[in-house]
């Protein structure tokens, strides 16, 4: 495999459509809440997705098959993959979709923790610790509210319920990079989380009594948009960029979707963006930051060090 580029205009132009894409899924997700329950539209963008990814895949003639020993992980990452959704749905039926999105993309946080474990080469430095610190120390104030005691009671299980999506998502992370799952096509991962998700997400919403649907023209947008734009031209689009340009470059970048996520909610929904949460956010942010982007941080030290030199 060749050497990773450099990112260029292009590739900033494609993160930035990638990242505001990512962040409206959660308010698109909440504005058609009222006609089509979260869970249950999630379910069916991964029935759209899993159906154009499997063509794509018989289209190229790729393989599909699974060797013994990746067989276990490959449900694992199934079932995590279908818990950060059940648990991101759930979610945005009791709290803001800019919270769901900022708790959701903690997920870096708790997969360095887990391949710090897993992973000899994955220990963590002195300055990612302090960005785990200074993570969790935002999570807290972000948690914090005022007013309404019962209005807050259901945020604060929202708030949660978003922050076990993002746990789930990082323990996703780490069962790929700890097995034989990392080297496979990402093509091929994908297809057998989509699956899974669909499958137990639709029984889930059978089972709960949500799977109704007012067929109003936003709920059949909103289905095309999640489908087609999010879980599968959207994930093709960051495995794309993945092969081509530096994984740390393109992670600084990623950082731009739980701002997205904050101001799509506030203009497109009104929520309320409180001064606690603002401060949390920020200082999970920063961690995040110093967590996943470490080594381009230590890089441009480096470069600024010898620049003074």
């Amino acid at each position: 495999m060749g050497t990773r580029q450099p990112l260029d205009l292009f590739a900033f132009a494609c993160m930035f459509g990638f990242c505001l894409i990512m962040a409206s899924q959660q308010v698109v997700l909440k504005a058609v809440a009222d006609h089509i329950a979260p869970v249950f539209q999630i379910a069916l963008r991964y029935g759209i997705a899993a159906t154009l990814l499997l063509l794509l895949i018989r289209t190229k003639r790729s393989q599909v098959k699974l060797a013994p020993e990746n067989r276990f992980p490959a449900l694992w990452i199934g079932i995590l993959f279908t818990l950060e959704f059940l648990f991101l749905g759930e979610a945005l039926r009791y709290t803001n979709a800019s919270h769901a999105t900022v708790f959701l993309y903690t997920s870096p946080i708790f997969a360095a923790i887990g391949l710090h474990i897993k992973i000899p080469n994955e220990r963590m430095s002195r300055l990612q610790w302090f960005g785990i610190i200074l993570a969790f120390a935002g999570m807290a104030v972000a948690f914090m509210g005022g007013g309404d005691n019962s209005l807050n009671a259901a945020i604060l299980w929202g708030d949660f319920l978003a922050l076990l999506a993002g746990a789930a998502w990082g323990a996703t992370t780490v069962v790929v990079r700890a097995t034989g799952l990392s080297a496979l096509p990402a093509k091929q991962t994908l297809l057998y989380q989509l699956l899974v998700a669909f499958v137990v997400l639709g029984l889930w919403s059978l089972w709960s009594g949500q799977t109704e649907i007012d067929p109003v023209p936003e709920v059949w947008a909103s289905l095309a948009f999640h489908g087609v734009v999010v879980a599968f031209l959207a994930f093709l689009l960051w495995f794309w960029l993945l092969t081509r340009y530096k994984a740390s470059q393109l992670g600084i970048l990623s950082f731009m979707t739980p701002l997205f996520g904050v101001l799509l909610g506030s203009w497109w929904l009104d929520e309320k963006i409180e001064p606690n949460f603002i401060v949390g956010a920020g200082g999970i942010i920063i961690g995040i930051l110093l967590v996943s982007g470490h080594g381009w941080l230590s890089q441009q030290a480096g470069r600024f060090a010898s620049f003074r030199s």
